[in-house]
């Protein structure tokens, strides 16, 4: 994927959102629940000590003494709570919510290093064009208690032993495929079976039947660059909201067991949307000559409904696995300052942010698209029982982690000066977070969705 031109900016929000907020107003929305949850106890309290037994005397077990009835209601009530909605409550409330949390120093050597992982890129070794590594060694730990393991490629490939997996989105998603190619390499040595094959990457895991892909789409749906005047292309595509890309989805869609969905950062240029083949509206077109009437989207909402279009074509695929997992993976963004990638702009830093430092570059945009994407996958799982749709929810994250990009450690000559790259993250580095949470996930995809996602 080419830089996008235009990626760095993060102005294009309307009014500042800080994570105090954020996690203000998931306090508060909880607390709305609560007198719901507690009614909802207390009659099913009511009827299982109080009605069930007296129903069961008064339909002809009177004879059974008084107490042997409430002991067959509270049998009773095991039996269906332990298959049913106090079950469910329980086995949702000891999931380890991944998305809040802090980065806490790493005193252990990476899973993995160039020295260990042959398909390294050279691109996002960071350490090879002369940047330290050692203070990319952070460790996301999870608020309440809960913790993420420290990733284990054995455990991951015995997670996926006989499936496939596909990484679906631009650069950022083949950045987590190459890290995750990487951890896995560290028990199995993989095969490649195909590279940039119509934009699709593949490699095997023999031993483990493990198949892991990934399939570069810029926005998930299918899109083609504006030709400008003199029939070149431009930097703007046209994006047809009612086509997915074809490579994905009708090429590949139904092989797959597990599909990671992820897009956002080609949207942060003027783009164009399509429906019945017609433009119907843009982002980032106010005051382009080209826009004429149409109403301007504006990111999130484009975001939007790239996301919705492709989970409504995977839920009605049915063509596809029973059974198939469909992940979204929350925007990432950029973290450039004093410019973007050809005038001027950088990423030194040397540590993680502190939450009261993630703002200063506006990153309420960041927040918009983030919960237009959980919202879609929250509607998306209404549709249909044979598809389950996830969040990898890795915004806040990677917000914190401005420190963890090659910046000008991508190429001999960028080493020198030049163009930075503060988009796509180092390997070993932060990205690594991300398949840590992927297979927390997918060890989870044996219980029932949790429905508390904010």
């Amino acid at each position: 994927m080419s830089s996008p031109r235009s990626v760095a900016s993060l102005s294009h929000g309307t009014g500042k959102r800080t994570l105090q907020q954020q996690r203000s107003e998931a306090v508060q929305e909880e607390k709305k629940k609560q007198p719901w949850a507690v009614g909802k106890n207390a009659a099913l309290f009511a009827f299982f000590v109080v009605v069930l037994p007296t129903v069961m005397i008064l339909a002809g077990v009177s004879h059974t003494p008084a107490a042997a009835a409430t002991r067959l209601g509270w049998t009773m009530l095991g039996t269906f709570t332990a298959r049913g909605a106090v079950q469910k409550r329980a086995e949702e409330n000891n999931r380890c919510d991944t998305s809040v949390g802090r980065w806490v120093r790493e005193p252990s050597v990476p899973a993995y290093t160039a020295a260990t992982c042959p398909t390294l890129p050279d691109s996002k070794n960071c350490r090879k064009y002369g940047k330290d590594p050692g203070h990319l060694y952070w460790r996301w730990r999870p608020d309440g208690g809960c913790d993420l393991p420290r990733p284990s490629p054995a455990r991951f490939l015995a997670a996926v032993r006989g499936k496939r997996l596909a990484f679906i989105g631009d650069s950022l998603a083949r950045n987590q495929m190459e890290s995750l190619l990487c951890l896995l390499s560290q028990a199995e040595a993989p095969t490649k079976v195909s590279a940039d094959d119509d934009g699709v990457r593949e490699w095997r895991f023999p031993a483990h039947g493990f198949t892991l892909m990934a399939i570069t789409t810029r926005f998930l749906a299918r899109a083609e660059e504006v030709l400008g005047g003199d029939g070149r292309p431009t930097a703007s595509f046209d994006v047809h909201l009612d086509a997915p890309d074809p490579v994905w989805a009708s090429r590949h869609l139904r092989e797959l067991d597990y599909a990671v969905f992820s897009t956002g950062n080609w949207f942060f240029r003027v783009n164009y949307f399509s429906e019945g083949g017609r433009r119907v509206a843009c982002s980032g077109c106010s005051g382009d000559a080209d826009a004429g009437e149409l109403a301007d989207f504006g990111v999130a909402h484009a975001v939007r409904r790239v996301v919705r279009a492709a989970l409504e074509a995977t839920a009605r695929c049915g063509s596809c696995k029973r059974g198939l997992v469909a992940f979204v993976r929350t925007y990432t963004p950029s973290h450039f300052e004093h410019g973007s990638w050809f005038d001027g702009g950088y990423c030194n830093r040397t540590r993680p942010l502190e939450e009261d430092e993630a703002p200063s570059w506006d990153q309420s945009i960041g927040w918009d698209v983030r919960r237009a994407q959980i919202e879609e996958v929250t509607s998306a799982r209404k549709t249909t029982t044979t598809t389950r749709f996830e969040v990898l929810d890795v915004t806040k994250a990677m917000m914190l982690r401005a420190d963890g990009h090659p910046g000008r450690h991508y190429d001999k000559r960028s080493a020198g000066g030049g163009a930075n790259d503060c988009l796509h993250w180092c390997i070993p580095g932060p990205i690594d977070m991300w398949n840590d949470v992927l297979l927390h996930k997918i060890a989870e995809t044996a219980s029932p969705p949790a429905t508390n996602l904010r």
